[in-house]
């Protein structure tokens, strides 16, 4: 019997993949990292031959791992790192040039003229997204512009371009399918999401030819089928979707209202708005929740860049500690040591800020030291700059007429104690996170299940949600207003420093 979903989890600095049993049980997982790139100031790039490597080594992992036979699996779902753009050769499937990396800026200046010349009110009416080099439209420009050739190909008809999932598909079906899903369509800046379509306008606008796309689907449907050579069986890729909104599908947000945040390499926060495209008032993002049978559900979303990047820095980059786990203890001395006074703040602006503030320009500061700082200082002013950045977000949400009371949070800062805590004091609110932590490709493989018939709706798969802990403020409103003024304080500092 056909009764496991292969879930790839393609992130920022690793490729995972997860095997689930039919109750969503991990039975099986595999991981590799694979290289960042940084060739020039604000530019992050990654080998898609690379990430397509490790993609498959950690497929066979996962599935040696559970002892299953490659037989036994109804299919595979795919989420992805997004708006990272990929353009490739459609004889060979060899990439023309590094993939960029949502992170990246090179095109800041460009996206400056764009807004400058009047253009925002048109992308943000179209995309619900605001002109900025984080999304892929300016990126895949750049590469027809720079990468010798390129154009003329593209215009050829030679090229392909895709997102991660879209790239994955091709590998997977050897060149069979060229498709993407709506989530990741969406964070393309060249999709319309009121009407579901490539719009012809923003091709124009960022001179992007219309052969180079990939055709958009529902994010449970028929993607293709894996080459029996990959995998050991010839497998239906039945389920795409971005990572964070794989997330929100692994947290049960099937409700207008509910909302979760991700604690992985940047931060993302979505709120469910049902049916109903919501502009935000705030500079946060409307964007496709998940598309379902040919019916699209919405969220807004607020994006940081910076969370457990910040602390791979810390460890990587500042050799402050020798795991991310490192950083519990430490903030905890420092608690106690303190009595939860805090002064030094860390605006991890390493690529720019993002929601709400936008501002491709500003770089990371450290404010507040004093002679008697030192490690412990530094470590926890990274873990807070998290909770002050979800407080932006919040805020801005609120300010949208959002009301948020609780709020479900996942990825891998999700599992420090420490931070949900103090992320629950900063905010005023609740603070819940699940039994199963792997959302994100448990939202993978909750839309191939869907398409292939294990599941039979999504109320079945929200009532499958479980809380495993859940955190209320402990500290007052004095503290919360005092540190986040300060944070304010110091992102102003930042953005005023240039």
């Amino acid at each position: 019997m056909k009764r496991y979903l292969l879930a790839i989890d393609q992130g920022t600095t690793s490729s995972r993949a997860l095997l689930f049993n039919s109750d969503l049980e991990k039975v099986g997982a595999g991981q590799h990292e694979f290289t960042q790139h940084f060739p020039n100031n604000g530019w992050v790039e990654h080998d898609a031959e690379e990430i397509w490597e490790t993609t498959l080594r950690s497929c066979r992992e996962a599935i040696d791992a559970a002892g299953v036979s490659p037989q036994e699996i109804a299919g595979i779902g795919i989420t992805n790192q997004r708006e990272t753009t990929v353009v490739w050769d459609r004889a060979t499937g060899a990439p023309i040039a590094n993939a960029i990396v949502w992170q990246d800026r090179r095109t800041a200046a460009f996206c400056d003229e764009l807004r400058a010349a009047g253009h925002e009110a048109m992308v943000q009416e179209a995309t619900g997204l605001l002109i900025d080099s984080y999304f892929s439209a300016s990126k895949l420009r750049w590469l027809l512009d720079n990468v010798p050739d390129a154009r003329r190909r593209a215009e050829a008809g030679e090229l392909a371009f895709g997102t991660i999932d879209c790239y994955l598909l091709w590998r997977l079906t050897d060149g069979k399918s060229h498709a993407t899903d709506a989530t990741n369509a969406s964070r393309t800046q060249l999709f319309n999401i009121a009407t579901q379509e490539w719009d012809k306008r923003l091709l124009d606008l960022f001179e992007i030819p219309a052969s180079l796309l990939p055709e958009v689907k529902d994010c449970a449907a028929q993607f293709g089928v894996s080459t029996a050579t990959h995998l050991g069986a010839a497998l239906p890729i039945a389920g795409m979707i971005g990572d964070q909104q794989a997330a929100a599908v692994g947290q049960g947000c099937f409700s207008a209202g509910m909302a979760k945040s991700t604690y992985g390499t940047g931060c993302f926060l979505l709120i469910n708005t049902g049916t109903e495209i919501v502009r935000s008032e705030h500079r946060l993002l409307s964007t496709v929740a998940y598309r379902l049978a040919g019916t699209t559900s919405y969220a807004i979303e607020g994006s940081i860049f910076m969370a457990g990047a910040t602390m791979q820095w810390i460890r990587d980059g500042l050799k402050l500690i020798d795991d991310a786990a490192d950083s519990e203890p430490l903030a905890r001395d420092l608690s106690a040591a303190t009595n939860d006074e805090l002064s030094v703040y860390l605006v991890p602006a390493f690529t720019g800020l993002g929601a709400p503030y936008w501002d491709a320009d500003a770089r990371g500061a450290l404010f507040g030291l004093t002679r008697d700082s030192g490690v412990r200082e530094v470590v926890t002013a990274g873990l807070m700059s998290v909770c002050y950045q979800t407080r932006d977000l919040v805020e801005a949400i609120r300010g949208d007429g959002a009301t948020l009371d609780s709020l479900r949070v996942d990825g891998g800062m999700a599992n420090n104690n420490w931070v949900m805590q103090r992320l629950s004091d900063v905010l005023g609110c609740e603070v819940q996170r699940p039994r199963i932590t792997e959302t994100t490709a448990l939202g993978a493989a909750c839309m191939a299940g869907l398409q292939l018939g294990l599941f039979a709706s999504v109320n079945e798969l929200a009532a499958r949600w479980q809380c495993e802990s859940s955190w209320v403020q402990m500290l007052d409103e004095d503290w919360r207003e005092r540190h986040y003024s300060g944070w304010l304080d110091a992102v102003a500092r930042t953005r005023s420093s240039r």
